[in-house]
């Protein structure tokens, strides 16, 4: 992490990432698109609060991770040309190219190095970003950018320093224990990629101020009971009160905290072992 001397009040313990990993400053201009903003609103009216404004930037595309082509073919390797940032995710990510030409983005793993190959199949080693499916995966091994739905791409654990741990195998199901500390099933024909996620200090990162929100897109976060009565149900009173409810509520009159919105019939419920913390 890179610090900053105290010169002004928002400076004072204020940290950056340091980007040591990264190699390449501009990104392939063929696997970018256009990322079209909404400022949070739908038809005029806002959807979303707090969000809206941000720098411009562009959609890096991601290959999830479909084992499509290396159950075809038994093998694909790919060299690893370059660690680049990404605007859209807290991760790095690796542009590979295969042995055809074709080049991909996929979420780097710690440790990944420039010049190294990838290899994706079925049976492929332990080398951290290799790719298999969870039923050739060693037990305690740690794994991330894991599928849910076998061939549909990961969807668990791809933020930054992610990573879950295979517990077991046994018949057609996976045990994980996933980063929330969840631990559940997930069908073995599914695939994972070894090792864990890059970037994991963006934990430790200090905004320092405002401004920094703005360019993430973040607008002012304003509390309930600092409104009227007529914005917020914790509005009003006279100087600092209390919110003068049994509960929190949200803007729109519902209990905000406490409240379980989770299906109590819903089909994964019997996949989930252990709930998360």
């Amino acid at each position: 992490m890179k610090t900053y001397r105290p010169t002004t009040p928002s400076r004072r313990g204020m940290t950056r990432p340091d980007f040591s990993m990264i190699t390449k400053n501009k990104p392939e201009k063929g696997l970018l698109a256009a990322l079209h903003k909404t400022g949070a609103r739908n038809k005029g009216k806002i959807s979303v609060r707090h969000r809206g404004g941000g720098a411009k930037r562009m959609y890096r595309i991601i290959e999830f991770g479909d084992l499509g082509t290396a159950e075809k073919e038994g093998e694909v390797t790919a060299k690893v040309l370059a660690i680049e940032y990404d605007p859209n995710r807290s991760g790095r990510i690796a542009l590979l190219e295969y042995g055809d030409g074709k080049k991909a983005y996929i979420i780097a793993p710690q440790g990944l190095e420039v010049g190294s190959e990838i290899v994706f199949s079925e049976k492929a080693g332990t080398q951290p970003g290799n790719r298999m499916k969870l039923k050739n995966i060693p037990t305690g091994t740690f794994v991330y950018n894991i599928e849910l739905t076998p061939g549909n791409g990961g969807k668990l654990a791809r933020s930054a320093g992610a990573s879950s741990k295979v517990l077991a195998t046994e018949g057609k199901y996976t045990t994980i224990s996933l980063p929330s500390g969840e631990v559940r099933k997930i069908l073995c024909e599914c695939a994972a990629t070894i090792g864990a996620v890059s970037n994991p200090q963006h934990g430790y990162e200090v905004i320092g101020k405002a401004g920094r929100m703005r360019h993430k897109g973040r607008r002012p976060h304003v509390r309930g009971s600092a409104m009227n009565p007529v914005d917020h149900p914790h509005g009003g009173g006279e100087g600092r009160t209390g919110i003068g409810l049994k509960y929190p509520k949200t803007p729109w009159g519902k209990i905000a905290y406490g409240v379980r919105t989770r299906k109590k019939k819903k089909y994964s419920n019997k996949l989930i072992l252990q709930r998360r913390k």
